[in-house]
């Protein structure tokens, strides 16, 4: 767009930053933090989920495994792949033994500049229990595959919220 008016910063957090461009208002991430959301699959195909609380939207909500790319002091340049395998452990104690990057993608382009890179985690080994890091109280769950639409039917039937990444792990069962 040749007559783009200039972005606003309107507030800026830690981890977020309201702007305006022209009539659009939209939020991103501060400072160029990114996102890493893993897809990881147990050698007895079991997709490893996340639970775990989310303040904006006042319920658990059902998630894949993620975290932020260089969110800590010192940390900007972090690799997502690092960043991946260390929240991959951090959540739900397992290891890859290697990273597959799929792409970049974006949450919610029409009022989010977010992006994240979705990897795949291969070769898995349980090192931990998970949990997160204090403060998160995240549970794993463990789902086959197959049972997929079956678990997150009953999740929404509790009131759950579903992460609209969980329509990758989905796909197959709705076409």
């Amino acid at each position: 767009m040749t007559d783009d008016p200039q972005e606003q910063i309107v507030w800026e957090g830690r981890y977020i930053t309201a702007k305006v461009r022209g009539q659009w208002e939209y939020v991103g991430r501060a400072r160029g933090i990114r996102a890493a959301v893993i897809l990881a699959l147990t050698p007895s195909r079991e997709l490893v989920l996340v639970e775990q609380f989310r303040v904006p939207l006042g319920r658990p909500c059902i998630e894949l495994p993620a975290g932020l790319i260089g969110d800590d002091d010192g940390s900007e340049g972090e690799d997502a792949t690092t960043a991946a395998a260390r929240e991959l452990e951090e959540e739900t104690g397992y290891r890859a033994g290697r990273m597959e990057v799929i792409g970049e993608f974006w949450s919610s382009p029409g009022m989010v500049s977010e992006s994240y890179t979705l990897l795949r985690a291969h070769d898995l080994v349980r090192v931990g229990q998970g949990g997160g890091v204090p403060g998160e109280d995240i549970t794993v769950h463990l789902v086959p595959i197959d049972t997929l639409p079956a678990f997150i039917a009953e999740r929404r039937a509790r009131g759950d919220a579903i992460d609209g990444k969980m329509l990758l792990a989905l796909g197959p069962h709705l076409l």
